[in-house]
């Protein structure tokens, strides 16, 4: 996994209130933390970083990761991750936690859903649907909206658990969206498909109670499947229709648990940390996001932005640096040290006027700037370490 964060204290953004990590974690009344914001921002290496932290705190902890690379398992002391919350081993327990680690597995957890929600019989003909098979491994949005399925799945669990519950926190990282929106938005559009009136056609057929329902219907729902078969095939649209008549008993299902996500999500056991990088593209998904989260009244805990360039000679500017280095040979050390430090500290100087901008517009969100760091994320103690630097904001 790429480095995302510094090794080392991190600092606020002037003028905006520091995001307090440890409170939040500390915090025995929330019990869920999700990590969102657009892809390739840090999302998955801040969520384990905050597990481990929480879990050396006391916390009983489940990470459940979306897509990450293998140095992050290998970051947490385990040959792979899956759909099965799996121990992680070498942490500080003295404090009385545990942290559990798990990765999305996306047709694995459709699996579930199907098992859980139909009688065996139709379980077995969906799985077993050429259709259902590809829809479960790569429809628009499935993976989004099986993330919040697993997240209610493992929210089932701990409130199953009485008063020891295998985990009292579960921190969630969302998946690589194009847009940071689409995991709000994927329960509900993933419902409304499987409700709308085209499936609905489709599945019609099989519902009907008589042969002259059938006759009448035919007459509209021929013109429908012989323009599906032209465009499909005749095999395919049998495939999608026979997937449609066995999913037939969950459509209210997928309804009912999209509403019961939302509503768990605007608990105020749940909180929402927004993670970006000091770019224009990231921050103004952030943006989005924020909007989005008062909009919809899910509480937000605060902003992390990830990779902010910062310089230990502050009291040199880039404009200095240049000019001095103009004046040595061309070639010698201290030119290309002078010209590497004019480098950083304009891009250093860039981010903290996005930053600033973006706190401006939002200035009573909370705020923790992570620095950059030049080393890949390859074990517990890095992972520790951006713990800490969560926390110094």
């Amino acid at each position: 996994m790429a480095a995302n964060q510094a090794r080392g204290g991190a600092r606020g953004v002037a003028d905006a209130p520091a995001l307090d990590a440890d409170a939040l974690l500390e915090d025995r009344e929330v019990r869920i933390v999700v990590c969102c914001g657009s892809g390739g921002v840090g999302k998955t290496t801040t969520a384990a970083a905050l597990a481990v932290r929480a879990a050396e705190a006391g916390r009983q902890v489940v990470v459940l990761t979306i897509d990450p690379a293998r140095r992050l398992a290998q970051a947490l002391g385990l040959e792979e991750l899956d759909n099965t919350p799996r121990h992680v081993a070498g942490l500080d327990l003295s404090a009385g936690g545990s942290l559990d680690a798990m990765m999305l597995d996306m047709k694995r957890t459709f699996d579930e859903v199907v098992q859980a929600h139909a009688t065996p019989e139709k379980a077995e003909q969906i799985l077993a649907n050429p259709f259902y098979q590809a829809v479960s491994s790569s429809f628009a949005g499935t993976q989004e909206y099986m993330a919040m399925e697993k997240l209610g799945q493992l929210h089932a669990q701990l409130s199953a658990g009485g008063d020891s519950p295998r985990w009292d926190l579960i921190v969630v990282d969302t998946p690589p969206s194009r847009s940071a929106l689409d995991f709000l938005d994927a329960p509900s559009r993933l419902g409304s498909f499987l409700d709308g009136r085209f499936i609905r056609i489709l599945a019609a057929p099989a519902r009907a109670g008589s042969r002259a329902y059938l006759k009448v219907f035919s007459a509209g729902v021929n013109v429908v499947s012989n323009t599906l078969s032209k465009v499909l095939g005749a095999r395919l649209l049998r495939d999608v229709q026979t997937f449609v008549a066995a999913l037939d008993t969950m459509f209210g299902g997928f309804r009912e648990r999209a509403d019961q996500t939302y509503a768990l999500l605007q608990q105020q056991g749940t909180r929402f940390l927004v993670v970006a990088t000091p770019e224009r593209d990231a921050l103004r998904e952030a943006a989005f996001f924020v909007d989005r989260l008062d909009r919809d009244d899910m509480p937000l805990a605060g902003l992390v932005i990830n990779r902010v360039q910062r310089t230990r000679a502050n009291g040199l500017s880039a404009g200095r640096a240049m000019a001095a280095a103009e004046t040595l040979p061309d070639g010698s050390v201290t030119a290309a040290i002078l010209r590497l430090h004019a480098d950083l500290a304009e891009t250093a100087a860039r981010h903290e006027a996005r930053a600033r901008a973006f706190t401006a517009a939002y200035p009573e969100t909370p705020v923790v700037a992570v620095p950059a760091a030049a080393e890949d994320i390859h074990d517990l103690t890095a992972l520790r370490e951006i713990g800490v630097a969560l926390a110094d904001g």
